[in-house]
């Protein structure tokens, strides 16, 4: 298997990290605009397996010709070259999966182009990361196990393993990204219903093992494709973790129009984002440095197996690699993108065409290869003893 990752940046070589230790892969190319950069971070991991390139992913055809010598191609570029890298993709007939990225239609627009996949005879997958991506896949995997589901509940939260004040939190992603899944109205069902609310909102407590009292709100982008390959449920709702207290600070943030990315004021003649400000002021407190992180996820599906009502529930609690300095979002991440890349190329996963996770990754097998990389999700089936009486 031979498989080419597009970016060297923190996703990108911790894919490369993962690949390089597979015995089913026999070469991995990292490839980047900045060839300098990519070159450290093959020095870094040492394998006989990994070679550097230069690649212009705004360069059609050159990133056709680097794809068509492999097999699969991981795409940890930003979000915005999901589009153009799916379309080369497609035209070089290589298999390809991406980190995800709703804002601006991205995978929507990835996902229109199934028949083009189906044509050329390849699998793409756009969405995997932790959310979305991981609860995709977990989700589906609930829903599987279930005759019938009528609700589904995620909540996940990459948060300080020691919080500090004023706001007890460090981004283990872009900041700006945080900014608009606080300021852009959240997606839900509720009572079979497609509706908007306010992110920031319905602030509930959870508790995981080690960690609580916590709080959870809702934010923007969380559900994903979910409701389009779940349109009869019930509940479908997801829900940022952080340490209590955090969603009120930042809604007055929000309510000040201090986070708004289409917002600016005039100040001494000069037009002035608040946001752009505000993003300066909290770098320096909100960068995660060499601190230790910590991911937690809750999956919740329930619904009907036979005359029982029944829930299946999945929960992770991932830590920071401290050996090799891989943060816990980065293990959660990465792992999740080369797996799936993974069961591509050996063809566990060989389903011509565009699909979200939880349509198409097996969940038993993903949580297997997962586990194998320290990162473990426990399933906890419920059944009400009671059965349902018939109408």
């Amino acid at each position: 298997m031979r498989v080419l990752v597009l970016g060297s940046g923190l996703m990108g070589k911790e894919a490369a990290r993962d690949l390089v230790h597979c015995k089913e892969v026999a070469e991995v190319t990292l490839a980047d605009y900045d060839i300098q950069k990519a070159k450290q971070t093959c020095e870094i991991l040492q394998s006989s397996k990994l070679t550097e390139a230069f690649v212009d992913a705004s360069n059609k055809s050159q990133l056709i010709h680097l794809m068509k010598k492999h097999d699969v191609v991981i795409n940890a570029l930003f979000y915005s070259f999901n589009v153009s890298v799916a379309e080369a993709a497609i035209a070089a007939g290589v298999h390809s999966v991406d980190l995800g990225g709703h804002i601006g239609q991205a995978t929507e627009r990835v996902l229109e182009m199934s028949e083009e996949a189906k044509t050329a005879g390849i699998t793409l997958i756009p969405d995997l990361g932790v959310a979305p991506g991981m609860i995709n896949i977990l989700s589906g995997y609930g829903v599987s196990k279930l005759d019938k589901t009528e609700s589904i509940k995620l909540y996940v939260g990459g948060i300080p393993l020691r919080p500090e004040p004023p706001i007890e939190y460090n981004h283990v992603f872009s900041m700006e990204g945080v900014f608009d899944h606080y300021t852009d109205a959240s997606f839900i069902i509720r009572n079979g219903k497609k509706q908007e609310i306010p992110s920031l909102s319905e602030v509930e407590t959870v508790y995981f093992d080690k960690f609580g009292p916590l709080e959870a709100f809702h934010t923007a982008g969380g559900t994903s494709t979910l409701s389009y390959s779940y349109p009869t449920l019930d509940c479908l709702e997801y829900k940022t973790i952080r340490y209590p207290g955090h969603a009120e600070k930042f809604k007055l943030l929000v309510d000040l129009n201090l986070t708004r990315s289409d917002y600016a004021v005039n100040v001494n003649g000069t037009q002035i984002k608040p946001r752009d400000v505000l993003l300066k002021a909290l770098d320096p407190i909100v960068n995660l440095r060499d601190k230790e992180d910590v991911v937690l996820l809750r999956v919740e599906t329930k619904g009907i197996k036979g005359d029982h009502k029944t829930s299946c529930t999945y929960e992770m609690i991932t830590y920071k690699d401290t050996v090799n300095n891989v943060t816990a979002m980065a293990r959660a991440t990465a792992n999740t993108i080369s797996v799936v890349a993974q069961m591509i190329g050996n063809g566990t996963i060989n389903k011509p065409g565009v699909y979200p996770p939880e349509q198409i990754v097996p969940g038993g097998k993903y949580m297997e290869e997962m586990a194998k990389r320290g990162v473990i999700i426990k399933e906890m089936i419920e059944r009400q003893e009671s059965s349902i009486q018939s109408s």
